[in-house]
């Protein structure tokens, strides 16, 4: 019923950038929020940044100052803007949302995307 399409991941130089994008599409009723997590080989997938739909933000500490969560809630989709990458910011990014669906009366759901690769070489 719900799809989350993540794209913009990609192979980059330390100290450059990336922009990833997820679109959610489906029979959506509200998208309460809409986060990003990534896993890198042999770790667990962790919580890089968050973004409600009142605009709330909040960041691993890791990435705060460096990488910038933003939404377009018209296009229920969200962007993870990512500066001065670091080899560590290496992982397979994944899009996570928490929403309702359409006459699901307020029962929330949660959706992963099917992630994307980001390699920073040093």
């Amino acid at each position: 019923q719900v799809q989350l399409v993540e794209s913009g991941g990609g192979l980059v130089q330390a100290g450059g950038t990336l922009r990833l994008s997820c679109a959610a599409s489906g029979s959506i009723f509200n998208i309460n929020a809409m986060g990003w997590y990534r896993q890198a080989p042999g770790k667990q997938r962790e919580l890089v940044a968050v973004i409600t739909s009142g605009g709330s933000t909040n960041y691993a500490d890791s990435v705060r100052g460096r990488f910038t969560i933003s939404e377009d809630n018209a296009k229920n989709t969200a962007y993870l803007q990512m500066n001065s990458l670091k080899p560590e910011d290496t992982a397979v990014y994944y899009c996570n949302a928490d929403l309702s669906l359409r006459g699901s009366r307020g029962v929330k759901y949660n959706y992963w995307g099917q992630g994307t690769q980001v390699t920073v070489s040093s």
